[in-house]
């Protein structure tokens, strides 16, 4: 008698037991499967690399997106899914499961943003606009721009010029270094295709020169067909030692002087990329260059041209003595005929 109440016990207990393993499992499933309360309708996250499915879980609760952490832990260790996270960005939408978040993350099915170095930007821009996007890490703070080139592993401690203007795609948290790399490693490999490319018997000698004079085309005249003959002016002047005389790095020797206007006495203010009071090119580049003004550098138009003036409609007269210049002054910036 003792035996059989003993066995149904037992069974009882073993009956309980699938029930509440079933119970368990239907509310496991029941909350992997439920959609997640998110803080918008759209929440960006980062996995840091080397994450634990804890450290996943704080993430998502800290950036927005409420999920039980314990459970978190569980589904992604059964799953065996905390073997396959991969570190990045990514994003949790309305409608997301716990679920469907975790494959998401093992898929490494990262979310992404981009960002654009607009052509002819100063480095100064360039760092603007990485600070002002939300979804750059920030890294470099305090860091020196001789340092930032030496972690580059440059050998050029002025950062003008060095980072190639493009649109970047990445992932939120991607840091500012990360993108300032793949912009100088981009620039590195365009110069030396350019490079490559140039013309016989050039006044400048390396790479970094014709980078140098491709920022002042980039600055002077952003009309396509024009770029080859500005570039072939500043040639003209280099090779028969004129000074280049270009406002645009008399500008960027002022710095946050400049208000918009130059002024006689600016022309005269020497510093080392002032043009009017020092022969050759500036020590370095005043401006990120695109491909266009590269090329144009290495292969100038080749002319007679010692001038030229905007036409104040994007275009530029050229000319090849002062005098017919300063009458291309006179009509097209002073507004008279002469």
């Amino acid at each position: 008698m003792k035996k059989q109440r003993l066995g149904f016990y037992l069974l009882w207990a073993s009956l309980i037991l699938v029930l509440a393993a079933a119970v368990l499992a239907g509310a496991a499933w029941t909350w992997m499967h439920r959609p997640l309360h998110l803080a918008a309708p759209k929440v960006d996250f980062v996995v840091d690399p080397g994450a634990s499915p804890r450290m996943v879980a704080r993430a998502l609760n800290a950036a927005g997106v409420q999920v039980w952490e314990p459970g978190f832990v569980w589904m992604a260790r059964l799953s065996e899914r905390d073997k396959l996270m991969k570190a990045g960005g990514y994003q949790a939408q309305e409608g997301d499961t716990p679920w469907r978040l975790l494959e998401r993350i093992a898929r490494g099915d990262m979310s992404q943003r981009q960002i654009t170095f607009v052509e002819g930007w100063t480095y100064r821009q360039i760092r603007q606009a990485l600070r002002a996007n939300p979804d750059v890490r920030q890294t470099l703070d305090g860091v020196s721009d001789e340092e930032l080139m030496a972690r580059l592993g440059s050998d050029i401690k002025h950062p003008e010029g060095m980072f190639f203007p493009d649109t970047y795609v990445f992932t939120p948290g991607s840091t500012d270094y990360e993108l300032l790399r793949r912009a100088y490693e981009e620039g590195q490999r365009i110069l030396r295709d350019t490079w490559a490319q140039r013309a016989p018997d050039l006044p400048v000698s390396t790479p970094y020169e014709a980078l140098v004079l491709a920022s002042i085309v980039e600055k002077e005249t952003g009309h396509g067909p024009d770029r080859r003959r500005v570039a072939g002016v500043f040639t003209n002047r280099l090779r028969i030692g004129m000074p280049l005389q270009t406002d645009p790095t008399v500008i960027y020797g002022m710095g946050e002087a400049y208000q918009g206007r130059i002024r006689k006495r600016d022309l005269q203010t020497d510093t080392p990329w002032n043009t009017y009071t020092r022969p050759g090119l500036p020590p370095t580049p005043i401006a990120a260059p695109g491909r266009a003004a590269l090329l144009a550098a290495v292969q100038p138009e080749q002319h007679k041209f010692l001038y030229f003036v905007s036409r104040g409609n994007g275009t530029s007269e050229f000319s090849v003595n002062l005098s017919d210049h300063n009458r291309n002054v006179s009509r097209y910036v002073l507004g008279q005929d002469r």
